[in-house]
């Protein structure tokens, strides 16, 4: 249910939840518009992420089944996702789920999610005209997250995506670093290979690492480099919470 204060109850919609906004690159999060939406039982929390993660397509009720129970789905599993979507629509109003022939569906853009966002922009980038349009939406994509995916979320089945989506964050950060490399921004690497942890990246970045330090001198300092590839880390949750370029 919805509390009072900070957050606001939403009514029906004819076309949906225009302004509906699901946030799962970090802590869970539901915004209607400029305000949060709170959604505190844990099951609603996984049925709109499950929903969400497939914005404005149509899940079945096995495929939602898989992420609200497990191995150990209710005798009526279509009763029990019937019960969760009633109580959600509850929560966050009646336009909030449609209900379709094959199973229900979040009615929002693809952008109103920002896991399903952020694919959408690696895709773009990957189709990009030129280097500079590419880094943009690379950049773009970075700055969607917030810390661990899917925090605030119990699910097994979420947690099977979650790597999927940071392996896919990882390579786009490569990727960014590879056209600032051809770009020789090199001052800017460094300053950035500055806040990363080591044992983080440092077994997949390394050769980036060095080439950065040597174009800028600090190649030469072998306790930075020594430092950067091989000190204990300083956190263990970079690669979740930070280092998304600019």
């Amino acid at each position: 249910m919805l509390s009072t204060g900070g957050t606001m109850a939403v009514g029906a919609a004819a076309a949906g939840s225009p302004e509906l906004e699901v946030h799962l690159l970090g802590p869970f999060e539901v915004r209607m518009g400029a305000r949060p939406a709170a959604l505190t039982s844990g099951r609603l929390r996984i049925l709109l992420a499950a929903l969400a993660m497939s914005a404005g397509r149509v899940v079945s009720v096995d495929q939602l089944a898989t992420p609200l129970w497990g191995e150990e789905p209710p005798a009526d599993t279509r009763r029990g996702v019937q019960v969760c979507v009633t109580r959600l629509r509850a929560a966050l109003g009646a336009a909030t789920v449609a209900t379709e022939p094959s199973g229900y569906r979040l009615p929002v853009e693809p952008d109103q999610v920002d896991a399903v966002r952020f694919v959408r922009l690696l895709e773009a980038a990957a189709v990009a005209a030129d280097p500079v349009a590419e880094r943009k939406l690379l950049c773009e994509a970075a700055s969607l997250w917030r810390g661990t995916p899917f925090d605030g979320i119990q699910s097994a089945w979420l947690e099977t995506q979650s790597p999927r989506l940071l392996e896919r964050r990882l390579a786009a950060l490569e990727r960014r670093i590879d056209i600032d490399l051809a770009g020789e921004r090199y001052g800017e690497l460094v300053a950035e290979l500055d806040e990363l942890t080591a044992d983080t990246y440092g077994h997949v970045l390394p050769a980036r690492a060095r080439e950065a330090a040597f174009a800028t001198g600090r190649g030469r300092d072998d306790a930075w480099l020594y430092q950067w590839l091989y000190q204990p880390p300083r956190s263990t949750a970079v690669l979740a919470g930070g280092a998304g370029g600019t």
